[in-house]
């Protein structure tokens, strides 16, 4: 056990039924946040979550409650989560009205800058009266942070973001940011408005070449590549989706290669049981909370890990962590 590493843990803290194709703008319910109780057992082991939560848990009595439950009980930092489609106004020409109450086409290009600054400050305003804690981490929704959102997130207060997926390229300009030369370890964004502590998902290549293969090959062809990598040479630390062994691999394979902040992340609808399509009974959820503790342990025995919140994480590497200079929708710069 000679290895030092930090482990980050969050929940998106949202309405249920988002893993369908379809995103309500209204109707939504919020009631998979009783689950959120489950994550005391991971507290006990010495987990420190951070929930980003979303406006429409923010605005629910019951999910308030749920959520202050868990956080007068341990201690967790309470995060900003944008879904756009959804979080108010809806437009900005004053014809809500005339929205469908449900919509299958969500991508964060298509909202105006002018329009995405007023829903963060709604968002950012509602979380100023959330339990009386003001936020300073965000991740956006459906890991759609573009390049235009960072000085918007700067003028907010916002100090700590996670809503970058490196190795994530884009299929079109309209589909998926650009994630995909994002560093792997955090770094700071410069916004022009002020500098956001980035704390990247943990991803990394099964080969360590890959990347650099890709950056060799003609752009029509790698550009094709990077848009499916995730799909077959790389994992992400998503318990949801990889059985136990491969998150013990994604770990190895990181931390071996010189990681040392492991970033894991699912959902609240993943709590409970039919709040999601791919967990649609206890005993799925049981097996999943079951899989994330023994990883969990595994963890501890294999490495020395010191478990925090985004906003700890930022105050103990910040100082030392690099200003990212490259291109992409994961970073500030403007080329």
């Amino acid at each position: 056990m000679n290895e030092t590493v930090y482990l980050v843990v969050s929940l998106d803290v949202e309405e249920e039924g988002l893993f369908g194709g379809t995103y309500a703008r209204r109707g939504y319910t919020t009631t998979n946040t009783v689950g959120l109780k489950r994550l005391e057992v991971l507290c006990h082991l010495g987990v420190k979550p951070t929930l980003f939560c979303a406006y429409s848990v923010m605005t629910d009595a019951a999910s308030r409650a749920h959520v202050a439950k868990l956080r007068e009980r341990h201690d967790v930092e309470l995060g900003a989560h944008l879904h756009h489609w959804n979080t108010p106004p809806l437009s900005l020409e004053g014809n809500d009205a005339s929205l469908a109450d449900v919509t299958s086409n969500v991508p964060a290009c298509a909202v105006a800058d002018s329009l995405m600054a007023a829903k963060l400050h709604t968002l950012l305003e509602t979380g100023r009266n959330f339990l009386d804690v003001s936020l300073s981490s965000f991740r956006m929704g459906r890991w759609d942070a573009r390049r235009s959102l960072w000085p918007l997130l700067a003028e907010e207060g916002i100090v700590v973001d996670a809503s970058v997926r490196p190795l994530h390229g884009q299929s079109t300009v309209f589909a998926e940011p650009d994630h995909f030369e994002a560093p792997n370890e955090p770094y700071w964004i410069a916004t022009g408005k002020g500098n956001i502590f980035e704390v990247p998902l943990t991803v990394t290549p099964l080969l360590s070449g890959i990347p650099a293969v890709l950056r060799c090959l003609p752009e029509a062809i790698a550009a094709r590549l990077r848009s499916s990598l995730r799909h077959w040479g790389v994992l992400a630390l998503l318990p949801v989706y990889h059985p136990l062994w491969l998150m013990k691999l994604v770990t190895s394979l990181y931390v071996g290669r010189g990681g040392r902040v492991l970033s894991l992340t699912w959902h609240s609808s993943e709590m409970v049981p039919g709040a999601t399509p791919h967990l649609p009974d206890a005993r799925a959820v049981e097996s999943l909370l079951a899989k994330i503790v023994a990883w969990l342990r595994w963890l501890f025995a294999h490495y020395a890990v010191r478990c925090l919140t985004m906003g700890e994480l930022a105050a103990e590497l910040g100082p030392a962590a690099p200003v990212a200079t490259g291109f992409g929708d994961w970073n500030g710069v403007v080329p």
